[in-house]
């Protein structure tokens, strides 16, 4: 803030843009830190792969198959910190959406410490390498929503996460994957059905 004359909101923006492009984390009560893919990300889906409605159901598709899996092994094997992290992320999700900023970062966050607390670096390495563009609306736009419809659709967003979040604080595994399959589930469903309201209020009259 100092060194370039900024106030705090403009770093915390720029820290949410960084962090949603998948390039720093935010571990609570540590810092942020610049993430270090190294040689060993070889698998990515590049922008273009995203270009489509189905691209972009291709991924969830992918993380419905994933991140179940993942929650009910965090549900196992997480800890007070992981629980910790989770609810940070949850907790700068709710206050992004209350000050109308871009929700992508800690919505990806949160996914992240999901994969963490399942203790396998396998599940870390391939969420670093995905990065936040596989959170949908950080890639596809179906026309310009209306502001309430974006408010409803992220606040029903982070229901969903606070269930999978309650799941996993109650070692519930099998609770824990339902959970996820009903939130990327959901995503999927609300991208299919606003590209369907697009597509219509395309048509001639």
């Amino acid at each position: 803030m100092e060194e370039f004359g900024v106030s705090r909101t403009v770093v915390r923006e720029a820290l949410s843009k960084l962090q949603a492009g998948g390039l720093v984390e935010t571990r609570h009560g540590i810092g942020t830190f610049a993430v270090g893919l190294g040689d060993s990300a070889v698998f990515r889906i590049a922008p273009e792969q995203l270009a489509t409605l189905h691209d972009v159901i291709a991924v969830l598709e992918l993380r419905i198959g994933m991140e179940t899996e993942a929650a009910a092994l965090a549900a196992t094997r997480r800890n007070e910190r992981h629980l910790e992290d989770m609810r940070a992320a949850l907790d700068a999700f709710s206050l992004a959406l209350a000050e109308g900023r871009d929700t992508v970062g800690p919505d990806f966050q949160f996914h992240l410490e999901v994969a963490r607390a399942t203790g396998n670096p396998h599940f870390i390495e391939l969420m670093g390498a995905l990065g936040s563009m596989i959170i949908p609306r950080a890639r596809l736009g179906v026309g310009p929503a209306p502001a309430e419809a974006q408010h409803s659709y992220l606040q029903r967003a982070h229901t969903e996460h606070e269930s999978i979040y309650d799941a996993i604080v109650g070692r519930d595994p099998d609770a824990a994957r339902a959970a996820m399959r009903t939130h990327l589930a959901n995503s999927r469903e609300r991208r299919r059905r606003a590209a369907q309201l697009a597509a219509d209020a395309d048509q001639p009259k």
